[in-house]
């Protein structure tokens, strides 16, 4: 599991910098320009998703289980996770209504995807890896509503027809996931 510690420690702690110190990040952009900022954010990102993912993958096979999840959680999980890819999607369609009315769609998609993975695995690599991004993505949503309400900031109105984008965009995301991409990248069918 030090795999998925080490990948989950790099990969969140990069994507806590606005959490954590915020002026830190910002003090970094001015010195370091705003594209090679994201092109070491990306980096490092990237390292430490593959090393989740491969951490991940070799903590499961000597997979230790803390509780068994009823028949029934892997159902609720599914049926969660389609509003979670809506959420992922409504964060890059410009002008939709979800992201006008929660303002961080990408953090709550994550918590959803993350409490469905947390309720369907009742093993000790699955409760690391989806408790801490559930942990990770409501302290992200809490520090980001905080930094909004400090900034004064406000979200412009959506659009219905870019919303139906987002739902349909999600929609068949989820629908891509769930039918062939997890069995194929994660070797479980989660509708089957």
């Amino acid at each position: 599991m030090a795999l998925l510690i080490l990948g989950l420690v790099v990969f969140l702690g990069v994507h806590s910098t606005r959490i954590i110190s915020d002026e830190w990040r910002s003090t970094m952009v001015s010195r370091l320009g705003l594209n090679p900022w994201k092109g070491i954010y990306s980096a490092i990102s990237i390292a430490g998703f593959v090393l989740i993912v491969w951490g991940y993958g070799l903590a499961r096979t000597a997979a230790v289980p803390l509780w068994s999840p009823p028949t029934w959680t892997a159902q609720l999980a599914a049926a969660l996770t389609v509003p979670a890819f809506i959420l992922l999607a409504a964060t890059y369609v410009p002008r939709n209504q979800i992201q006008a009315a929660v303002h961080h769609p990408m953090v709550l998609g994550v918590q959803l995807w993350a409490l469905a993975h947390l309720l369907a695995n009742g093993s000790r690599p699955a409760a690391l890896l989806f408790g801490t991004f559930l942990a990770w993505a409501l302290l992200s949503f809490v520090a980001a509503s905080r930094r909004d309400r400090a900034e004064g900031r406000t979200y412009p109105a959506g659009r219905p027809a870019m919303t139906l984008v987002a739902v349909a965009v999600g929609a068949g995301l989820w629908a891509a996931f769930a039918l062939w991409l997890h069995e194929r990248w994660i070797g479980l069918a989660p509708l089957g």
